[in-house]
């Protein structure tokens, strides 16, 4: 995503290299949305930080699709073939086992249990239930994450149990249907949760009724961009305010146009520590002290138009 995004200039619209004689028509959007795309995969990582000092990334997957559903949990950065990884699916005869705990072994000297209780799990149209559940990862004895119901889980963990610091680094979505998303996202640890929504549609363009796209995206139904003739300011950025917090919103729907068959849209949210004027910081020692222990939060959201 860096690498996408890193040559745009602040509040930076207009950015093509493209003939007009790619587009025609405005046929990649859709004129009469009705229900939001639907959410394939909701992928979240997570830094923890043990009593030791020791840090551990957890990455929590949540899937959906025609033959399965279901949940895996990788720990560490790397190639997620060579990590250890705790896999669930709901829907296989063979491993639908909704309930119960699993041990696995991080590093030489890390030990990781998994308790998970989907047996009751609600869920809307995405992958990801939304109540009556709950997942939790112990590391080396200390609760490093909880997902889902937390009363239920606090009542078969021991009080004394430690609790590790945890953060949410990143939320990354794929989403397919028509060009209307909508999702929630938390840009602090300590900030609500915000109902974002992203609408690409078509409006009259002057007096000659030509239909003109158009790009909108509202956080809590305040609008806070409207991106006018989409077909040439594909790709951008623009800086909002959350919860007092800079974030960089950013989008590239260029494939919707030049590549309609196979290509997705791109749209995120990063927030920025600290007042620095770029996107990006292209050296880390650049960093005050002060901001160094500073979470930065991005939200990916992928989105392919299969209708």
């Amino acid at each position: 995503m860096r690498d996408k995004f890193s040559c745009f200039s602040e509040n930076s619209i207009n950015v093509s290299n493209y003939s007009c004689s790619s587009y025609s028509n405005n046929t990649c959007i859709s004129q009469n949305i009705v229900a939001p795309s639907i959410q394939n995969s909701i992928s979240s990582v997570y830094k923890l930080v043990l009593s030791t000092l020791k840090q551990i990334l957890i990455t929590v997957t949540w899937c959906k699709n025609h033959s399965n559903q279901g949940l895996s949990i990788s720990f560490g950065d790397d190639d997620p073939s060579n990590v250890p990884t705790f896999r669930l699916n709901t829907n296989s005869r063979f491993f639908r086992k909704k309930k119960g705990s699993k041990l696995l072994d991080v590093d030489d000297s890390s030990k990781v249990n998994v308790l998970w209780d989907l047996s009751n799990a609600k869920y809307e149209t995405g992958p990801e239930p939304i109540e009556g559940f709950y997942v939790v990862v112990i590391v080396d004895s200390e609760i490093g994450l909880i997902l889902g119901d937390s009363e239920t889980v606090t009542k078969k963990i021991k009080d004394n149990t430690p609790m590790a610091k945890i953060s949410l680094l990143s939320r990354r979505e794929h989403c397919s249907g028509n060009t209307l998303y909508s999702t929630k996202a938390q840009f602090c640890d300590s900030g609500n949760f915000h109902d974002i929504l992203i609408k690409c549609s078509v409006e009259n363009e002057g007096f000659n009724s030509n239909k003109s796209p158009i790009l909108c995206v509202n956080i809590d139904k305040k609008n806070v961009i409207r991106v006018k003739r989409l077909q040439w300011n594909f790709r951008g950025n623009q800086t909002i305010f959350v919860d007092g917090l800079l974030v960089d919103l950013l989008w590239d729907v260029h494939d919707w146009f030049f590549n309609p068959v196979s290509g997705y849209a791109v749209f995120m949210f990063r927030t920025r520590s600290g007042l620095d004027s770029r996107l990006w910081l292209e050296e880390k020692q650049q960093h005050s002290h002060k901001d160094k222990d500073k979470v930065e939060f991005s939200l990916l959201i992928y989105a392919c138009k299969s209708s």
